[in-house]
């Protein structure tokens, strides 16, 4: 067995820029087997770090999802119920095909207005106060809005919602995640069943309790569940911290900030930058070995888990020249922000056109956009990259 390298060690270090340390182990070797702090303690795991490497785990089915085939089952899982996060084929073949067919590239395409007028709103919130949180004012609000109004979720649970799914995501305390996750758990089954009598009301939730595959298959009240609960987390803590990783970067890299206004045909461009140079997700979701399994020389040992390093292999010189440098006019082309292979983002469409607007009209709106003061605290945990708070003023 490798011997384990103890990132605890560390300290909040390894929270406020990973990317020194992510650098030190890809030249020792694209994978390792670390051990990371969680509010339940220290745990040992795989960690994939090279680009390659990562991009050819992501796909590789060997490296599977679903636990409960070694005796595991995640916490989230046992409260909420499967979802596609945590299923392999041809469970998730079954459960995406029906997702898909109600979460159509037609479907996000035709709430762009709706994004816009959204995004407009909250800047006209935000603009005549000269200073705000832009996370609380607008990175924050937008998406929640955008997916709880795709979904059905109603204006006044939107607020604990809130706090419910970020302390899912970027756990506080050691029970803080469980008691969350059963709080969520105990919501979004009142809220299918609601809308199980109300009847068709148009929105995606309500669309999918009656999707109906053609072979009659449908989905069964805990796999909307399951549904749910991603769709809610996924389609909004990531985008947050898209938006917010992305005004971060732009206002320390001034030169790349009068680039993009010079010219905002760049505004794709700084989107996908910024998803390759600090995405907002670190690390991709928990696999383990289905089987003996080697990446790059190292045995992987049936049921070990294995943590695919999105943060790590961003930077990872042998895909991307110089980088560290955050550079709006790179070809990112082959990031892995959304994943790659079985398991890819359906909500990456979504994400990138909240991201463009938001930046966009922001940038737009705020021609003298600067920071004002120090960015919050890193949010903790594996599993997010992004900023708690971040201060601007114009």
């Amino acid at each position: 067995m490798e011997p384990v390298i103890d990132l605890t060690e560390y300290g909040d270090a390894l929270r406020r820029d990973p990317h020194p340390v992510y650098a030190r182990l890809r030249e020792q070797g694209p994978v390792h087997r670390v051990r990371f702090a969680t509010p339940g303690g220290p745990w040992e795991t795989w960690l994939v770090v090279g680009y390659e490497e990562a991009r050819a785990a992501l796909a590789d089915a060997r490296l599977a999802k679903d636990t409960a085939k070694i005796g595991e089952v995640p916490l989230d899982e046992q409260l909420i119920g499967k979802y596609l996060l945590t299923a392999d084929p041809p469970q998730h073949t079954r459960l995406r095909g029906l997702v898909a067919r109600a979460f159509t590239m037609r479907r996000v395409e035709q709430l762009r207005p709706r994004v816009q007028q959204i995004t407009d709103e909250l800047l006209d919130e935000m603009l005549p106060r000269g200073r705000a949180d832009l996370i609380d004012a607008l990175a924050y609000p937008l998406p929640i809005t955008v997916i709880c109004e795709l979904l059905g979720v109603p204006e006044m649970d939107r607020a604990e919602f809130r706090k419910l799914s970020t302390e899912v995501v970027a756990p506080t305390g050691e029970d803080s995640e469980q008691a969350a996750t059963v709080r969520l758990a105990e919501y979004l089954t009142e809220l299918i069943e609601d809308k199980r009598r109300a009847g068709p009301t148009g929105d995606l939730l309500s669309d999918l309790i009656r999707t109906t595959a053609e072979d009659g298959d449908r989905l069964s009240a805990q796999e909307l569940r399951g549904l749910a609960y991603l769709l809610l987390i996924a389609g909004h803590e990531t985008t947050v911290n898209l938006i917010g990783n992305a005004v971060l970067a732009l206002l320390t890299h001034p030169g790349q900030l009068a680039a993009l206004r010079a010219d905002p045909a760049l505004l794709d461009a700084a989107v996908e930058e910024t998803l390759r140079w600090e995405g907002p997700v670190q690390n991709a979701t928990f696999r383990y070995a289905a089987e003996p399994l080697e990446i790059a020389g190292t045995r992987i040992g049936r049921g070990q888990g294995v943590l695919v390093g999105l943060t790590a292999a961003h930077r990872d010189a042998g895909r991307y020249a110089q980088p560290d440098r955050f550079d709006i006019r790179r070809d990112t082309r082959g990031h892995l922000a959304f994943g790659h292979g079985i398991h890819y983002c359906l909500g990456a469409p979504l994400a990138r056109l909240e991201g463009r607007i938001a930046l966009g009209t922001l940038l737009d709106r705020a021609p003298g956009l600067a920071l004002d003061g120090a960015p919050g605290e890193w949010l903790p945990g594996l599993l997010m990259r992004g900023v708690r708070s971040l201060p601007v003023r114009w």
